[in-house]
């Protein structure tokens, strides 16, 4: 119901919805950070070549976010200088590390690392297309022109339309619990008993996953 104010226009008298949001105190990063750590994600290099240098950040906030066009998405720091090179080539590359390079991982993950000048001077790589560095034993990687850069917070959401794709051989390295980790074997498709399903509910395998690439 709305509620005049003298001398000004009407306004909305707070709804019971609004009055609960506001009791809400702002989450912790410290609880945010260890509720984020059971969420597993796979494990990708970000990488760009500009003005004759190498720049490469390890990721895990990795996406495909449409097949039509072809579209990924990679969240980065602002503070990264990874950024502002990435903005000024116009593209960038994702590799998505193998199981066996949790070592590489670890090297671009470092703080600092976003420019990584010589970084790649030990490594076997490939040039993708549009002439970012792939490290040689990439389980994929795809090869995207900057499409729009939205500002997240304390982050930028880079996204990229793919020009280019390939694939490798291998399992992906995962993240879980702020440790690298394999990829554990099948599990056996399952359906829950009966009595605990509506008939609705009854998949005689496991549901497939929603979403882009399921």
């Amino acid at each position: 119901m709305a509620a005049g104010l003298p001398g000004g226009s009407a306004v909305s008298a707070p709804t019971r919805e609004t009055q609960r949001e506001t009791a809400f105190q702002a989450v912790p990063e410290t609880a945010f950070r260890s509720a984020a750590r059971h969420w597993p994600t796979g494990v990708a290099v970000l990488t760009v070549r500009w003005a004759g240098l190498e720049h490469a950040k390890t990721v895990s906030s990795f996406a495909t976010l449409s097949l039509d066009p072809p579209l990924i998405g990679v969240a980065v720091s602002r503070r990264s200088p990874l950024t502002a090179a990435v903005r000024a080539a116009g593209r960038f590359t994702v590799a998505v590390l193998g199981e066996h390079q949790a070592a590489l991982a670890r090297r671009f993950a470092t703080p600092g690392a976003g420019r990584a000048p010589g970084g790649f001077t030990d490594l076997p790589v490939l040039d993708a297309p549009t002439g970012g560095p792939v490290p040689a034993g990439a389980t994929a990687w795809f090869d995207a022109r900057l499409h729009a850069e939205l500002p997240v917070g304390d982050h930028l959401l880079l996204v990229g339309e793919a020009l280019a794709v390939g694939e490798g051989t291998g399992r992906p390295l995962l993240h879980h619990a702020a440790r690298y980790r394999q990829l554990g074997p099948e599990l056996p498709p399952t359906v829950l008993p009966p009595t605990e399903l509506r008939p609705t509910e009854l998949p005689p395998t496991d549901p497939p996953a929603q979403g882009v690439g399921a």
